[in-house]
């Protein structure tokens, strides 16, 4: 046709197969290319792997690195606490924070030292923040009660060492909780809260286990705040348990002492007196507790005779202590009572004394019980106290007369009360 080239069949051929090697030699080229890449990635993604656990491996390298210092530091400060070098450990503690800032057991530490070095503002938010994030923690509690301990607020004391003792412990809970319970009544007696202390220690005493050694210092908690009846059950049930216990028996004495049984003092004295024979303050006590059984006028049981003996023997004495003591302080008691108007209560004391001398004098019964005993022993006692306060503390039959004096009504026959 007109304006048409014609292209020969041979040159068609082959030119279908020049584009054919063509088209055969991209693809070739392109399978080649994606492979390539598929390798780069495949190496990429390899290095990016190893870089990966090399940085991770770095980073916990470090990691360990700060806590070995923070643990350092740390082991550094409980060291200058120890020592008594708080403002150190305070500053070893902050340094093993900056190289591991969640350890609670720093933190802790750090509260501690703060408290202990009189800081108790900056120890009371860590130690809250600490509270906050684990209220049941015993040794977060404990440190608290041990804070407002030390600034005397008994009623938060009570509360966070309450806490501290029905709080989580990691081990060996029966032992801090015990402790803490009497570090607890330690704190009350010295705030001077006994009932409080009391409550306390009955509590204690009903919850521990039947313990000789918890047994027996809780009835000692229990004189200190004297509870004498409450002491004296401790200190029995220590005995009912180890019959040879020489610390329960002498405390059991002097409970019982204490609360005017003189006979059953006089029995468990003698027990912890054979059984700690160098013990110099049992024996003390227990020679004053046999002239109280040999003197004591008010002693159930006894006639009248013997009463009114111990009555004149009592007035005998008390005349001699009161001119013992005046003639250590300078005065002649004899002329001064002559004086209308006494300069001194030892002489006033005098007067009263040679007043009812002749009734004591009187071989009669009823002429003592005419002047009543009870007067007499009133002024034996006045004398005794004056002159223990100018003279000294009695010794002796003096000391005795001085505790008859305080409490005439709480001698007893032997009964057990």
């Amino acid at each position: 046709m007109i304006g048409m080239t014609v292209v020969p069949q041979d040159q068609k051929a082959h030119l279908n197969d020049l584009l054919s090697k063509l088209v055969m030699m991209l693809h070739s080229r392109l399978q080649s290319l994606g492979r390539r890449r598929t390798l780069v990635f495949a190496v990429l993604s390899v290095l990016a792997i190893v870089s990966f656990l090399a940085v991770s491996k770095l980073v916990k390298r470090y990691s360990e690195q700060e806590r070995a210092l923070a643990r350092h530091m740390y082991a550094q400060g409980q060291a200058d606490q120890q020592t008594g070098r708080p403002d150190l450990a305070l500053e070893d503690y902050r340094a093993a924070l900056l190289y591991d800032r969640d350890n609670s057991q720093y933190q802790l530490s750090l509260a501690r030292a703060l408290r202990d070095s009189g800081r108790t503002e900056e120890a009371e938010t860590y130690l809250l923040k600490l509270w906050e994030a684990n209220p049941q923690d015993g040794a977060v509690n404990l440190a608290l009660g041990r804070l407002y301990a030390r600034r005397g607020s008994i009623e938060n004391a009570l509360h966070y060492y309450h806490n501290a003792i029905y709080g989580t412990w990691p081990g060996n809970a029966d032992k801090v909780r015990n402790d803490a319970e009497f570090e607890l009544v330690e704190f009350l007696l010295k705030a001077n809260a006994a009932p409080q202390a009391q409550a306390e220690l009955i509590s204690f005493a009903a919850a521990r286990p039947a313990d000789t050694a918890i047994q027996l210092r809780i009835a000692n908690l229990f004189m200190q705040a004297q509870d004498y009846e409450h002491a004296l059950v401790r200190f029995r049930e220590v005995l009912s348990q180890d019959p040879r216990n020489a610390l329960a028996a002498a405390g059991a004495g002097e409970a019982a002492f204490a609360l005017g049984r003189y006979r059953h003092a006089e029995s468990y004295l003698r027990i912890a007196a054979i059984l700690n024979p160098q013990d110099e303050q049992i024996r003390e006590l227990l020679q004053t507790t046999g002239m109280m059984l040999e003197s004591d006028p008010f002693m159930r049981g006894i006639s009248d005779a013997e009463r009114t003996r111990r009555i004149r023997a009592a007035y005998t004495q008390a005349g001699s202590r009161l001119d013992s003591c005046a003639k250590q302080q300078g005065i002649d008691l004899q002329q001064a009572s002559a004086s209308p108007a006494p300069a001194s209560d030892l002489v006033s004391l005098h007067n009263r004394w040679i007043d009812i001398k002749p009734k004591m004098k009187n071989p009669a019964v009823a002429a003592v019980e005419e002047e009543n005993g009870n007067s007499v022993i009133s002024l034996v006692g006045s004398i005794e106290q004056e002159t223990a306060t100018l003279c000294g503390p009695p010794t002796g039959m003096d000391k005795v007369l001085l505790l008859i004096s305080q409490e005439p009504a709480s001698s007893d026959t032997g009964a057990d009360k």
